[in-house]
């Protein structure tokens, strides 16, 4: 090109070609915003020798992200407010300490997925807040803060979590809104995922922008779930107070965390956090909130009674109210419990109550045992099999246990156990996995022919009765049993959370409850 006229038109045209090219965010252009949906969601026991891996988490990729909301159909009032850019989700069963290899690749996935879409108005930021992984502490803190040198200080970002994970400062300032749960057991997960993505699509489309002021409050109080439950005072008025604070007139959300009482980490404690445009109110909202909690502090009990296993299965057998429920509550796999600890089978098979085929009936949901499972398989319904179940990640208090019975039935293509059978063996109903899987539905009993309503006694590994449990039981105790979410945190050896920790420290002074007003995003 030898014109040099022609020769600086050419560049002058290239130039405005390529900036024209470059996306703005559509808060600036009038269109739909563009909003990108990212999370990972797991429970890390660090009490467990569990550990959790890449294909834990089930992680859904782009459009397939959409199935894991409700109220994200396609044809739904919420999807059609914005443009979505789904990238990466993935929701693990609790279990143990993440590997950092399956951590790292699944965030470098994420941070991938986005740096390809940019630019973004807002970001819906989907986890649970306990997770845990191999050296590294805070990692939803490390996360949150690794997305946002992607995406940019602009881009709001709407957390939503469980009531029982943990916000540290670092989620806590790279989050712009934020809210969990008020319900435990969690009947309102949906809703709350839904209220994070309303609230991100109001404050952009609105033009309000991120909120002025954010309040966060650490309350040194660390306690299980099964302690806490809304069911129940105090944690009921407690929680029952929430929603009304978030309408305040000058506020956005308001939100309460009990915390992750099974991970040794320092910011394992309860939190609450108030967003917002009104100063005064957020701040006030908030210290009210947390004194509250602080107040409550001694009157939290279980949400059932509790006894030895021994003395559960004592009472259940002689009680004439069935079903009786007891809950083998230190190894819960949606908790963070390996899922796989003998120990109560083993006490269970040892009495003599149900060495009988006529003896009470009881169903024990369950453990993990793909030897004896693949036995079964050969072996068919009705037929007598023998092999080992248990134990192969958490053989702290039990060895693997040896089963001998019959098989009752088979049941392929679950989504977690992948096979189930059911052996029974005197008056007992074992449910063996291929992988670990939590039954809290009646279902996950009908499918195997079983009918939890007709049995004498229930044992599950579980804390408090799911939604489905808790109607159908007659009575219920919760067995203050080993495992790696152990109920009796004075079993638990602490060495990293933060001290003076109530209850761990009964005498401990009240703390200083005013609130702290974080930094805004864009002023990290």
């Amino acid at each position: 090109m030898k014109n040099p006229s022609l020769k600086i038109l050419t560049y002058i045209l290239i130039t405005v070609s390529a900036f024209s090219c470059k996306r703005k965010p559509s808060n600036e252009t009038g269109q739909l915003p563009r909003i990108a949906i990212a999370g990972l969601a797991i429970e890390s026991s660090t009490f467990s020798p569990a550990l959790s891996d890449e294909a834990s988490f089930r992680g859904k990729y782009g459009q397939d992200v959409f199935s894991t909301y409700s109220f994200m159909g396609i044809d739904s009032p919420l999807r059609k407010k914005a443009i979505w850019i789904p990238t990466l989700n993935g929701h693990a069963i609790p279990g143990g300490a993440v590997k950092r290899e399956a951590y790292e690749v699944l965030v470098l996935r994420t941070l991938d997925s986005l740096k390809k879409h940019l630019p973004y108005d807002g970001l819906y930021f989907d986890i649970h807040g306990a997770m845990s992984v191999v050296g590294l502490d805070d990692p939803e803190g490390d996360f949150i803060e690794r997305i946002r040198k992607v995406v940019g200080k602009k881009t709001m970002i709407s957390t939503s979590m469980d009531l029982h994970g943990n916000v540290s400062l670092r989620l806590a300032e790279n989050s712009d809104l934020i809210t969990c749960y008020r319900m435990a057991p969690h009947e309102d997960a949906m809703d709350t995922k839904k209220r994070a993505v309303t609230n991100l699509i109001d404050r952009i489309t609105s033009g309000k922008g991120k909120p002025a002021y954010k309040a966060w409050i650490p309350v040194p109080v660390l306690l299980p779930g099964e302690k806490t439950s809304t069911r129940i005072e105090p944690g009921k008025g407690i929680y029952k107070a929430v929603a009304p604070a978030a309408a305040q007139e000058g506020i956005v959300d308001a939100a309460i965390w009990i915390g992750y009482a099974w991970a040794d980490e320092p910011r394992n404690h309860a939190v609450v956090m108030v967003t917002g445009d009104d100063k005064e109110k957020v701040t006030r909202t908030a210290e009210k909130l947390a004194q509250s909690f602080w107040d409550a502090r001694s009157r939290f009990k279980f949400v059932a009674p509790t006894a030895t296993l021994a003395e559960s299965l004592d009472k259940a057998i002689g009680s004439k109210k069935h079903p009786f429920f007891i809950s083998d509550s230190g190894d819960n796999p949606t908790a963070g419990g390996a899922g796989d600890v003998t120990w109560t089978l083993t006490e269970i098979l040892k009495r003599p109550e149900f060495k009988s085929a006529k003896g009470p009936s009881l169903i024990y949901a369950s453990i993990p045992g793909p030897e004896i499972v693949t036995k079964a398989l050969a072996a068919g319904v009705g037929k007598p099999v023998e092999g080992y179940a248990g134990a192969a990640i958490d053989a702290r208090y039990a060895p693997p246990i040896k089963l001998s019975g019959n098989v009752e039935s088979i049941y392929k293509g679950d989504k977690d156990a992948e096979v189930e059978v059911v052996i029974k063996i005197g008056s007992v109903h074992v449910i063996v996995t291929r992988k670990r899987k939590p039954y809290h539905k009646e279902i996950d009993f009908t499918n195997l022919g079983l009918e939890p309503r007709k049995a004498d006694i229930v044992v599950v590994k579980i804390g408090y009765l799911e939604p489905e449990l808790y109607a159908m039981r007659a009575d219920w105790l919760l067995a203050l049993t080993p495992g790696g979410v152990d109920q009796d945190l004075d079993r638990l050896p602490y060495k990293r959370i933060q001290h003076p920790m109530f209850p761990l420290d009964k005498n401990m002074k009240d703390p200083d409850l005013k609130a702290k007003l974080v930094r805004l995003s864009n002023e990290l």
